[in-house]
């Protein structure tokens, strides 16, 4: 079970408005990067809220509306594949987190950010391994980010539907990877991401 350890270390300290940070869609070929800010009620409940990637599709889906209507505050923000092709899938990462904060309906005085990067963030911050495995707040981020990037891929499939994004939700499985050799990529794909296509071309 999550505990607010973390979050209660840093109310001590004087912080009032502690939010968790994660992403989803770092390492998909396709599509934008989504990331998610959430700042939860101290020792709100919320059953089965855990790390999204250990939660089934309909568990998430459950649990997304959930913490929305539980929540002090949420943000869901992107970072696009023009931005991940300029800037490099991490640093456009940090741009959609540092996005997600600033979104939020409430003034956030505290981050504590998925991961083990932290910097440039506009209000003080602390990165936390496997901390959607650690921090109700970045499990609830990593579940609202998760479920906002599948619904991205749902609306990519419609659009693309040669790629079966619906299925893989853009990583690079074998059906992908074909499809992609057949087709050539649209617009929608992140230009390092899919090199492999130009290296078995030369």
């Amino acid at each position: 079970m999550l505990e607010f350890t973390l979050e209660k270390e840093l109310q001590a300290q004087g912080y009032t408005a502690i939010c968790g940070v994660d992403e989803a869609g770092r390492g998909p070929l396709c599509g934008p990067v989504c990331t998610a800010a959430c700042i939860l009620p101290a020792d709100v409940d919320i059953p089965g809220l855990n790390d999204s990637k250990k939660l089934t599709e309909k568990k998430r889906e459950a649990l997304f509306d959930i913490i929305k209507e539980k929540a002090i505050a949420y943000s869901v923000a992107y970072a696009t594949v023009e931005e991940i092709n300029e800037l490099n899938i991490l640093e456009a990462t940090l741009l959609a987190m540092r996005r997600a904060i600033d979104g939020l309906q409430v003034k956030a005085d505290f981050a504590l950010i998925d991961g083990n990067i932290c910097r440039d963030f506009q209000v003080e911050a602390r990165s936390v391994i496997h901390g959607d495995a650690i921090s109700p707040s970045i499990a609830a981020a990593s579940v609202l980010a998760k479920v906002s990037r599948d619904r991205v891929c749902l609306e990519l499939d419609r659009e693309y539907p040669q790629y079966g994004i619906a299925a893989h939700k853009g990583y690079g499985t074998k059906a992908h990877m074909d499809a992609l050799r057949k087709y050539g990529p649209a617009p929608i794909y992140r230009t390092k991401f899919i090199r492999f296509l130009n290296d078995e071309n030369n």
